[in-house]
This record gives structure tokens, C-alpha cells and sequence, in this order.
């Protein structure tokens, strides 16, 4: 383990001690530092190192291998504004010739890219499959829900052994809390490339929306240059990622997103969340049928690896090192053949609660919304509605029917309070009425 690494429970991916130790070739490391120069107008070392990923003296190294190439030059004036008085750096007409076109080729510029398989080796040392959740972790997690007996004895295995888990019962119970728990469980951090190259092809993998930047405190002078070795500045020490996907989910996006515009790769959704978890909220409502959703997963979730494709048809292996969560209302018999269900590691039922157990939610809910409890109208709403539906409690219900108490007073300028009456009003529109519409 890295003894520099800013999260001391992840090993670090050392920073390369040259050129050579970066894995890439000299000529895609030229061609990413002329379109940086050209689409930034960088011309100080110090400034392309902090946007190349790179150390100062490797990037020296290449703007002298491009000067050699007569791609740049000095400018012959040092700058005053820079700390250190750095001697600028321009293109020529032959670099800026040459930037244009490598930017014909691919525009991706800035951060250089980490070689797919120095990826995988990090991967191997940060999985999820390395993280063990403790009973009380995963309880600290869930917050203040209120989860059934024995649920936690059944998902804290399936956290802890970093294979597929799904989770199935009636809507409405809390399977996406539960997951989004999960999440909030694994607690620790690891190190996310900006981008990955195969095969001459970059793929940006780092995204704001997903991955979440650890700050890492920054100082001066001597401490900022061994701040700066701690681990490769081409990766980004995140925390462990999330993706959560619903309805909107489709078998495209789980493949490389090629931009033809600006010929560059995006890196697809379960490749962000390596290292992380993939939640695929309401399964059953998206376009594609749950089938073809699970086949796709069929090779990932029982060989590790996943398999990509470049415009070209190159295929190529990726590693694949996600806890995939999927949740769903229907029950698993009827949306998967059993070949798919042998695949989903763990399949755990999420029930309703209990009529004890929804009496502590709903408490709960009214003394967060700070609405008073009312034995009248809450022994009006099991006695008299709840027998309407067979008793069937949901965990959505205390809060939906709170907020509809809550939305009432205010309109009607009374304060925050419970009645049978109010239950009535509420209940009413926790349901629709089974009814035909003459059109």
C-alpha cells in the first residue's frame, strides 16, 4: 500500500517517475499537449501540468521533445506573473498545423489518459469486493427507516460479497432507500482516471454528475510538490460511485457513447460506477423488457469483465467491478426466466411492514413535519380505512398521508393538526377510485 496515499485504505496508483512510466506513446502525449496549447492557450509549464495530470518536469520533457520538432517554441520572455518567473511557451504554424489536425482526428485534449490495462490493475486493488460492511455500518446507513426483522441479516451478506443482489416486493416499501443505504454504506474513496486509452482511443471516464471529488487539503512551495506525488494526477480520488437508473434505462446506455462531432468517447454507465454501486430502480418499467436488460449483464456479473466496442467493431474487455442492485415490483418469476434469476446472486423480498411497524414510521414522519399525533384519528384510520384494503400497510403511506394533512391546514390557514376528518380528505387521494370514464 501507498504509504502517500491520501485515503490510507486504498492502495494509490503511484505517480509515474518519468514519461515512460505513464504507459502512453510520445506522439499521443504530443498531439494531447498541442491541442491542449491550442484549445486553451496555455503557454506556462506550471499551467499544463495541473491540466496534462502530469509533473511539472515530464511536461518540460515534452514541450522539449516538440521544440526538437520545431511544434513549439519560447516565447523569450520570462513571466513575472508566474511564481517561479516560468519561461512561456508557444505553438508554431507547424505545431498549430499539427493541433488542428489531431483535433481532425479526436478532439480530447487536457488530462492525459491512463492505458486500459494500468486501470485494471487499480481497479484490482480498490474493488468493492475488497469492502466489508459490518451489521452496524449498514444499520448507521439506513438512517431512520424502519426495516423489517432479518433484512439486514440478509443484505449485509450480499453488500459484503459484492455480487448482484435484487430486490423485489410490493411498491412503495423502500427498495430505494434501502439501495441508496447501501451506497451510503461503503463509506470509503477511490481513484477514478479522467479518461482511459486503447487502441489509440480515449475515453473519458471521470464525470462531475457522477463521481464525487474528494478534497484533498492543498499547501505551498515544498508541500505542494509532495502533495502532488502522493498518487497520478491522472485519476481523481473520488468517493466510491453511485449510478442509479429507473425507467429511463436502455441497452445503449450501457455501451460506449461515441460523439461523431467531436470524435471522443464517453465512457459507458456501469464503467463509471466500477468500483461502485449500479442501481437499476424500477425494473420492469423501462422500454426494454427486463430479459433483455439482465442478458446484457449476463457476462459482467459472472466473469467480472465486460465487453465494449469501438465504431470500428474492435471489441475489447473492460473490467467490470460494480455491486449491481436491481429493484423491482413485480415479482422476479414473472419478468426472468430462471437461467437470468441463477445469475442475480442474492434475490431479497422487501415486504410491507407490519401494523406495529408502520405506526413507528408514521410517528416518526408526524414529529419530523411536526404535526401532533392524534389517537382519535389515527385509531379511525386503522379501524375504519385500512380494513378497506385488507390491511395492506406500505411505508410511502404515513407521508403521503401527513403531507396531505399538512397541505390541507395551510390552505385553509389552521394549524398543523389530525383529525378523523383529515384522514378522510388524505385517504381519498391515496387512491383512485375503480371506476369507468365515459369518454
Amino acid at each position: 500500500m501507498n504509504e502517500l496515499s491520501p485515503d490510507a485504505r486504498i492502495p494509490a496508483p503511484p505517480a509515474p517517475a518519468s514519461l515512460q512510466d505513464t504507459g502512453l506513446p510520445m506522439t499521443l502525449m504530443r498531439d494531447i499537449l498541442l491541442k491542449t496549447m491550442f484549445r486553451m492557450s496555455l503557454n506556462l509549464v506550471s499551467d499544463l501540468s495541473r491540466i496534462l495530470c502530469l509533473p511539472f518536469a515530464q511536461v518540460q520533457q515534452l514541450i522539449d521533445a516538440a521544440r526538437g520538432e520545431h511544434l513549439i517554441e519560447a516565447m523569450g520572455t520570462l513571466h513575472a506573473t508566474s511564481s517561479s518567473n516560468e519561461m512561456g511557451f508557444q505553438l508554431t504554424d507547424g505545431g498549430r498545423k499539427r493541433a488542428q489536425q489531431a483535433l481532425a482526428i479526436s478532439e480530447y485534449y487536457g488530462a492525459m489518459p491512463v492505458p486500459l490495462e494500468t486501470y485494471g490493475e487499480q481497479v484490482r486493488r480498490q474493488s468493492i469486493r475488497k469492502v466489508k460492511i459490518t451489521r452496524e455500518q449498514l444499520t448507521a446507513a439506513m438512517g431512520d427507516l424502519i426495516l423489517p426483522d432479518g433484512l439486514l441479516a440478509n443484505l449485509g451478506p450480499a453488500v459484503t460479497s459484492g455480487r448482484s443482489i435484487l430486490m423485489y416486493g410490493p411498491p412503495g416499501n423502500g427498495k430505494s432507500s434501502i439501495s441508496n443505504g447501501i451506497r451510503d454504506a461503503l463509506g470509503d474513496n477511490i481513484y477514478v482516471p479522467h479518461a482511459v486509452v486503447h487502441s489509440g482511443q480515449v475515453i473519458a471516464v471521470y464525470d462531475p454528475i457522477v463521481h464525487r471529488k474528494v478534497d484533498i487539503p492543498q499547501h505551498t512551495g515544498t508541500q505542494l510538490r509532495v502533495q502532488g506525488q502522493r498518487f497520478d494526477q491522472r485519476y481523481v480520488l473520488c468517493e466510491r460511485p453511485t449510478v442509479i437508473t429507473g425507467g429511463e434505462l436502455k441497452l445503449e446506455m450501457l455501451e460506449l457513447k461515441y460523439n461523431a462531432v467531436a470524435r471522443t468517447y464517453q465512457a459507458p454507465l456501469q464503467f463509471k460506477a466500477a468500483g461502485g454501486v449500479f442501481i437499476v430502480d424500477d425494473l420492469g418499467r423501462q422500454e426494454e423488457p427486463p430479459q433483455a436488460l439482465v442478458n446484457r449483464w449476463i457476462v459482467p456479473l459472472e466473469m467480472n469483465y465486460d465487453i465494449l466496442s469501438l465504431t470500428s467493431g474492435e471489441k475489447f474487455i473492460v473490467p467490470f467491478d460494480t455491486l449491481v442492485i436491481f429493484s423491482t415490483n413485480f415479482h422476479p418469476n414473472a419478468i426472468f426466466d430462471q437461467a437470468a434469476l441463477r445469475r442475480i446472486f442474492f434475490k431479497i423480498k422487501i415486504d410491507g411492514p407490519n401494523q406495529a411497524d408502520f405506526l413507528k414510521i408514521f410517528a416518526l414522519v408526524a414529529r419530523k413535519r411536526r404535526i401532533p399525533l392524534n389517537e382519535q384519528a389515527l385509531v379511525h384510520l386503522l379501524q375504519n380505512k385500512y380494513p378497506t384494503i385488507d390491511n395492506v400497510y406500505a411505508n410511502y403511506q404515513p407521508v403521503f398521508l401527513i403531507d396531505q394533512m399538512i397541505a390541507i391546514c395551510q390552505y385553509e390557514g389552521k394549524p398543523n393538526h389530525m383529525s378523523p376528518e383529515l384522514i378522510d380528505r388524505a385517504w381519498g387521494n391515496m387512491f383512485v377510485k375503480d371506476e369507468e370514464i365515459v369518454r
